[in-house]
């Protein structure tokens, strides 16, 4: 037998033994049949459901998981000041909720139509025993940036850490769907919104803080359904990366973190509702990521005894390889 045909036996073997494997089991291997975790987390189909925006957290079925209850902080951010946009709900909570639970105390940015899941969320910071302060407004205002930043030093004296997290988005299934008013919003909003809080905060951020700006796998890899949100968040993680080389020597660290599909207000206030069903079905784990499952991203690269030579990274992740 030549190397060749000895070779394409080998493969034919391995072959034989992965069928007869799934024979015996009955079916073709399922990827999503593997559990990942050890808190039950829901699964799809998610039930049928439409909001209005900018959305409801307490709306929400079944409501996102957010107390993140199997993780125990250490004081990794003990003393330090955090300013949270969009941290009414969805990820924004769940970074509040731990940044909390680590011995920071949060204040957070809303919209004012959002105030009842911020007061939710500033009761979930004062039970982790830290002080909360709750900032309704809109951060497409370059006014209002600097106003909610100078609120936030006044009531805790000092500010540390910057996260960029408030967005819009709309899908579109064709470019000539997306009006001038839709694109406005989406570019003012997660574009603008940034660079004003940033601009903002680095007045009073010092060595040793950080900006830590909320991406998207879809700013990694597009969405044909997104285009402006791709857009916008394609430069975030641009402006990420160059923000970090621009306060290097200051010694502040600007990172990124690029979520998959999240189960937030943002998903059903954007989407029909017959679509809810599917959500997050396509990622490896076959289903959305909960908030709690992303919030210890920030916690990393906020904390410097975790991440204090790292910076301008956009740190994905997407429930899948890239």
């Amino acid at each position: 037998m030549n190397s060749a045909s000895s070779g394409a036996d080998r493969q034919r073997a391995i072959q034989d033994d992965i069928d007869r494997h799934e024979d015996e089991l009955g079916h073709a291997a399922d990827p999503h049949a593997a559990q990942t975790d050890v808190r039950r987390h829901p699964e799809n189909p998610l039930p049928r459901q439409h909001q209005h925006k900018p959305g409801s957290e307490a709306d929400l079925k079944p409501r996102p998981q957010y107390k993140a209850p199997d993780y125990i902080g250490s004081d990794k951010l003990k003393g330090m000041i955090a300013l949270i946009t969009g941290g009414d709900s969805g990820i924004g909570r769940a970074v509040a909720v731990l940044y909390a639970r680590e011995g920071a105390d949060v204040a957070i940015v809303h919209l004012p139509e959002e105030a009842e899941d911020a007061a939710e969320t500033c009761h979930q910071i004062k039970r982790e025993g830290r002080q909360a302060l709750s900032i309704a407004g809109d951060v497409k205002s370059p006014d209002f940036c600097r106003q909610a930043v100078e609120k936030t030093v006044q009531a805790f004296s000092r500010l540390d850490i910057l996260v960029n997290n408030a967005a819009f988005q709309e899908h579109a299934r064709d470019i000539a769907e997306i009006s001038d008013e839709h694109f406005d919003e989406t570019i003012r909003t997660n574009v603008y919104g940034y660079f004003h809080m940033a601009r903002a905060a680095l007045e009073h951020i010092g060595r040793g803080g950080s900006i830590i700006n909320t991406g998207s796998e879809t700013g990694l890899g597009g969405s044909g359904g997104l285009l402006d949100y791709s857009m916008t968040k394609g430069a975030i993680h641009a402006f990420t990366k160059a923000l970090a080389s621009n306060v290097a020597d200051r010694g502040i660290r600007v990172n990124a973190v690029a979520p998959g599909p999240v189960w937030t207000p943002l998903n059903p206030a954007d989407r029909p509702e017959q679509e809810i069903e599917s959500f997050g079905s396509k990622t490896d784990i076959g289903r959305p990521a909960q908030p709690e499952e992303i919030s210890p991203a920030y916690v990393f690269l906020a904390a410097p005894s975790c991440a204090s030579y790292i910076t301008g990274i956009v740190l994905p992740v997407m429930g899948a390889p890239m």
